[in-house]
């Protein structure tokens, strides 16, 4: 069965097909997914994000980012860190965000996790040294063809959940390796696959 291709939009440009025709969608495509991210602290907050995401679709969490952000702290681990019950409790009634407390509470214990695995190294270089510090780039044809999880995502999830990490199984961890540029996922006929790829950086020696 033929598989779904980049699509033309109406400005002409060839994308993937998963952002559909929403607006916030289409701008998270052509000017943040797939971006290489090597902030440690942005890697974090997409990171939780993700996880929140799971058993929903990403465009209810990029709708709600900037209430996740203003409960959260602007996702600064040392911040959220120090979160209580009282914290816990806030985020329970706070309608802007996805109230699950067992997502809540993992995100402080994410964070705490964050800090201890900070004192041997970056958490960037924590993830990066999965992929050898390089993106992988692939060039899959058809949305069909790209995976939901992959050898390194399930040696990632693994390592993160040792370290005390939630909600990271290896489907999450490859979509948030996805968003974060750790893969190029960009269909092949996408006009952001080659924008992204020279974006790229060898972090190895980090």
């Amino acid at each position: 069965m033929t598989g779904r291709a980049a699509v033309e939009g109406p400005d002409g440009k060839f994308r993937c097909v998963w952002p559909g025709t929403d607006p916030l969608y289409l701008a998270y495509h052509d000017t943040e997914w797939g971006v290489p991210e090597y902030d440690s602290r942005a890697l974090f907050e997409k990171l939780i994000l993700d996880g929140f995401q799971a058993g929903l679709s990403w465009i209810t969490i990029l709708r709600k980012r900037d209430a996740f952000r203003t409960g959260f702290a602007q996702f600064e681990p040392e911040a959220i860190a120090r979160f209580t019950e009282e914290d816990v409790q806030r985020l329970l009634q706070d309608a802007g965000i996805i109230r699950h407390r067992g997502k809540i509470e993992g995100t402080i214990k994410s964070a705490r996790a964050y800090l201890a695995i900070s004192e041997r190294q970056p958490f960037a270089d924590f993830l990066w040294k999965h992929l050898d510090g390089r993106v992988v780039q692939n060039a899959f044809r058809t949305h069909e063809e790209v995976p939901t999880e992959t050898a390194v995502s399930k040696a990632m999830s693994k390592e993160l959940k040792a370290a005390g990490f939630t909600f990271c199984g290896p489907t999450i961890v490859y979509a948030f390796m996805e968003a974060c540029g750790l893969v190029n996922d960009h269909l092949a006929g996408c006009f952001r696959r080659q924008e992204c790829a020279v974006l790229a950086r060898d972090v190895r020696s980090r």
